[in-house]
């Protein structure tokens, strides 16, 4: 009986341990995702495409903002993202894309 015990404890104890990691990756997966779109806004900066810096930057911030993770560099990736639209939308696809080369760099830190 004791023994029995022990397994359960211990099998509770993995499933627990190997369960973390699915929980940080669901939450990575929409930082991951983030990025990617970020760099697409800075592709689309790059070759004077305001509209489409502010489209990735827009996805991109839906994802920031979905990934459920408290991380100083996740919260100024999010601020950078919101310039980038605010400036894309604007025209100004120089200025929008700083602000995306920027919340790729801070993305890209969050854990």
């Amino acid at each position: 009986m004791i023994m029995s015990i022990r397994r359960g404890a211990v099998a509770l104890a993995a499933v627990a341990l190997l369960g973390l990691p699915l929980v940080a990756q669901a939450d990575n997966k929409h930082v991951n995702e983030a990025v990617q779109h970020a760099k697409g806004a800075v592709d689309h900066g790059k070759q004077g495409h305001a509209d489409a810096v502010a489209q990735h930057a827009e996805e991109a911030l839906k994802h920031a903002q979905a990934a459920g993770v408290k991380n100083p560099h996740l919260d100024e990736g999010i601020k950078e993202l919101k310039e980038a639209v605010t400036h894309g939308k604007a025209g100004h696809a120089d200025v929008a894309t700083k602000h995306a080369e920027a919340a790729v760099m801070h993305l890209s830190e969050v854990k």
